[in-house]
């Protein structure tokens, strides 16, 4: 039975009997806490903490996941695997254990022809929680089980948690015997590899407490409703439908062990190692293929990284076998037809998928062959001297230069009998990053001892920012720094950091440039503000220059934003806001903010995409934007908990650091986000977004650029200033400049390739008379002259060659021309193979030739071209050209 046929009969089954079928949800965790979706009940997780009321009493699904803690292990053993597709079925206060067992058993054992897996009942065993006699009575009363077939396994092995105080319960596990070939008798309690667990059921029905591991905690009591969680594992249940070993062995990871060894000439089965590199390419493409496909693009950070990391040793592997070329694409084809019987996205966004997979691949084996010759010789020369460890720094080296992920320097490493310096690594990389660290301090806080800011929190505490509502007010000066340094006072025509107890000044972040304005004392002092920034949590520090008066500390100060700088930034980002959504709509969820800058009146906007934004999706995300606007949609920030946030379906990104509380900005229905910055009230403000373009910044990542309100109005005004000029002179509408224009290019194209030939034919023409004039030295056919000024190198390169060949006989010939051309001199010098058989090279003479002319020079010894600095020394040139063909013949 193929894994597809297992999925279907799974989803089937249960919602014939009355199950909501639950589409896999996404790869990447909608979970601040996960990298990637580890299990199957993850998706439900709110619903069982009783976080959210689940729409649904029962629920089946058929879930994808990814593991990646023993990812060194894939390939070595045929048990280890880093994804997997969990099947579940799940009960929110509605059946329990009874209900749990019989539907298992039912599926299990039906016959094939029937709609069920045809698994023969003799063959499979039950464990049970140690005092779990009501599901041991199911199993044996209710079911028919043996009891001899049942056993009684303790908490470790059979009892639930999510490891932290929550709802938990007993497990029971069935296992299918493999018979005597996989090991001895004596069910699962003895021997789990021929005793293979495919279907785990829990019995959600307790509280537990606080506590360490799986078996450290206290059970507080029962649970009010009673849940069930179930997951089958569809590759072991595969594994034993199809008669097979091991997972490696069932449809969907052996055609894509087929095929790389179809591409390397590697059977499986040879050899232990080629298995190995095999069974780490199957499973990792097949990972790869699922991670890109849910929206993941390499990187060097979080999901980026386990993604990078799995392509890599893939890619490495397939090296380790023979593959010399590219394979990526072959392979990527094997699995997205094999999983895409179960995941047709992964048919529709191939193209997307391809391009990902192999810009990463491109890019490793750039740098994998240098990279492996730096290793090796590292390796090599820490053997030599009688190591074991391979030095930090190298590794450092390896992963800084050349892109070497650490985890495939250890495995490279080990492979040669090493091991590797992972302190010192890990020492340079936080070096590494504690310098970039302390170079955007000093960038934006200009190198002031963050003491100094430390101290005025401790003694004045956190500013309190007004700007959300208030665009100026009384506050209070709290603390204020000179020089980097605390200060009880600033001067007239200092440059001066001022903390306010309070203020409406937004101090930049979140992509949003910071306000400026005034800050005007009750003595008379003013402080002109240019920037504000946040040093450290809950400072807002103003930086500007005292530009009259004397600023005291603990002075009464009355704050003044400049509040057409702010609407503008306001507008800016509202529109950021806009442009990821649109984005989102018309690119998917991979679009997803990598960065951007609000500033007054413009913004720009980075987001993630493998590939150029057509002009015709640019076009249409920036027509949605504007649509937007039209529709006059009120623009709202609340804040609430993170949960209730997340709930709502508000964008928030991965790695953002967020407290318990956060602020949702939501524009209309159109758009919903984490954001601490500020905005207009509504969309008509705006007024208009005009996107300039979008281009690349680094491997997947794309920016858009854009203009808001007055500033989108100029630039159209001036565009269309520019076309107005265009049809007056083309005489032509506006529709039909592009064809005009054209047609205008294509003429002046033409004419300059006539003009080209006049101007060539008239160099050439000079050829007959310096061909004649040649001068004879030493038995030497010497041209030697400065031609017409403004010659280009080609044409002069051209003359010089028909010079040579107009001057027959088998003298030795030698042609020296030169020109001026932009005011700096040139030369082209050629000899014929009697004046080399002399020993005469027209490198050499380019070389003297080039010096005279304060430049230099080279070729081979046929042709040679060189140039100088300085025009007036032609003649002299020229005479030195003379003089080294007489002292050469």
């Amino acid at each position: 039975m193929e894994s597809a046929e297992i999925r279907r009969r799974w989803l089937r089954f249960f919602e014939e009997r009355g199950h909501t079928v639950v589409p896999s949800a996404s790869l990447i965790a909608d979970d601040p806490t996960l990298l990637l979706v580890p299990a199957g009940m993850v998706p439900f997780k709110p619903y069982f903490l009783g976080e959210v009321k689940p729409p649904f009493k029962t629920a089946t699904s058929v879930q994808k996941c990814v593991r990646t803690p023993d990812i060194e292990e894939v390939g070595k053993t045929t048990r280890h695997g880093t994804f997997f597709q969990m099947c579940g079925n799940f009960s929110f206060g509605d059946y329990f254990k009874e209900g749990a067992i019989k539907y298992a058993w039912e599926l299990l054992t039906t016959p094939v022809a029937e709609g069920g897996y045809g698994l023969e009942p003799e063959k499979l065993w039950v464990t049970v929680y140690l005092d779990d006699d009501e599901a041991e009575r199911i199993w044996h009363e209710v079911v028919g089980v043996p009891k001899e077939r049942i056993q009684r396994l303790g908490k470790k092995e059979n009892y639930w948690s999510m490891g932290v105080p929550g709802p938990c319960g007993p497990c029971s596990e069935i296992n299918y015997d493999r018979g005597p070939e996989f090991g001895v008798e004596g069910g699962p309690a003895v021997n789990d590899e021929r005793y293979v667990e495919i279907w785990n059921l829990v019995f959600m029905q307790y509280e537990r407490g606080a506590g360490l591991g799986k078996e450290d905690f206290e059970i507080l009591g029962e649970l009010p409703s009673k849940n069930i969680d179930t997951g089958l594992g569809l590759e072991r249940l595969a594994m034993i439908l199809q008669g097979v070993h091991n997972m490696y062995e069932t449809d969907t990871l052996r055609v894509v062990i087929d095929k790389a060894g179809e591409l390397t000439g590697v059977r499986y089965g040879a050899a232990h190692d080629s298995d190995v590199s095999l069974r780490v390419v199957a499973d990792h493409m097949r990972t790869s293929t699922m991670l890109i496909g849910d929206g993941v693009t390499p990187g060097n950070e979080g999901r980026g990284y386990v993604l990078r990391r799995i392509m890599r040793r893939a890619i490495r592997n397939m090296r380790l076998l023979g593959a010399t070329g590219p394979v990526v694409g072959e392979l990527l084809d094997v699995v997205i037809r094999t999983m895409g019987q179960q995941y047709p996205e992964l048919l529709q966004d191939r193209k997307r998928i391809e391009t990902v997979a192999l810009a990463e691949e491109a890019a490793f084996l750039k740098t994998l062959k240098a990279g492996t010759n730096i290793l090796d010789g590292a390796v090599t020369e820490t053997k030599a001297a009688g190591g074991k460890v391979l030095p930090g720094d190298k590794a450092f080296l390896l992963h800084d230069t050349w892109g070497f992920p650490i985890d495939l320097t250890l495995e490279m490493a080990a492979e040669q009998g090493l091991s590797v310096d992972e302190d010192g690594f890990r020492r340079l990389m936080k070096e590494q990053r504690e310098r970039a660290k302390a170079d955007a301090q000093a960038k934006k806080h200009g190198h002031a001892d963050m003491s100094a800011y430390r101290e005025i929190a401790d003694a004045a505490g956190s500013s309190v920012f007004t700007g959300y509502t208030d665009t100026e007010g009384e506050s209070t000066v709290a603390g204020l720094v000179v020089n980097g340094v605390s200060a009880p006072a600033a001067h007239e025509g200092d440059e001066v950091e001022v903390v306010l107890d309070r203020t409406p000044f937004y101090a930049e972040g979140g992509g949003q440039l910071a306000d400026s304005g005034r800050i005007k004392l009750d003595n008379g002092a003013v402080v002109e503000v240019r920037d504000v920034q946040q040093p450290v949590p809950g400072v807002i520090v103003h930086k500007g220059v005292v530009q009259v008066g004397e600023v005291v500390l603990g002075s009464a100060a009355y704050a003044v934003i400049d509040v057409q700088r702010r609407r503008a930034i306001a507008r800016a980002h509202s529109a950021t806001h806009l442009t990821h959504q649109a984005l989102r709509d018309a690119l998917g969820p991979t679009a997803a903010q990598a960065g951007s800058e609000n500033s007054p009146g413009r913004f720009r906007f980075d987001f993630g995409s493998p590939t150029a934004v057509p002009g015709s999706v640019l076009t249409d995300v920036e027509q949605k934007i504007n649509d937007v606007l039209s529709r006059e949609l009120d623009v709202h920030a609340e804040v609430m908990s993170m949960d209730d946030a997340k709930k709502q379906g508000a964008i928030a990104e991965f790695g953002e650091k967020y407290g318990e509380r956060v602020r949702v900005v939501t524009i209309g229905d159109f758009s919903k986000e984490l954001c601490g910055g500020t905005h207009v009230h509504n969309t008509a403000q705006l007024g208009l977004v005009k996107l300039l373009g979008e281009s690349s910044i680094g491997s997947g990542v794309r920016r858009v650029e854009a203009l808001v309100g007055v500033d989108a109005y100029r630039f159209l005004a001036r565009e269309h200033t520019v076309v107005s000029q265009l049809t007056e002179l083309v005489k032509g509408r506006p529709e039909e400049l592009p064809e005009k224009i054209s047609g205008v290019l294509a003429k002046l194209k033409d004419a300059e390739k006539e003009i080209e030939k006049f101007r060539a034919e008239k160099v050439l023409q000079a050829a007959a008379g310096l061909a004649e004039g040649a001068k004879d030295v030493r038995g030497v056919a010497l041209v030697a002259a400065q031609v017409q000024d403004g010659t280009s190198a080609d044409d002069l390169r051209k003359l010089v060659l028909d010079v040579r060949g107009r001057i027959q006989g088998d003298r030795a010939v030698v042609v020296a021309l030169f020109t001026v051309a932009g005011g700096r001199p040139l030369t082209v010098i050629a000899t014929n193979e009697a004046a080399r058989e002399r020993g005469i090279k027209a490198g050499d003479l380019v070389r003297t030739a080039a010096k005279t002319l304060g430049g230099g020079g080279g070729g081979k010894p046929d042709v040679a071209q060189g140039g100088g600095q300085n025009a007036a020394a032609v003649p002299e040139a020229i005479g030195a050209v003379e003089h080294l063909v007489a002292e050469a013949a």
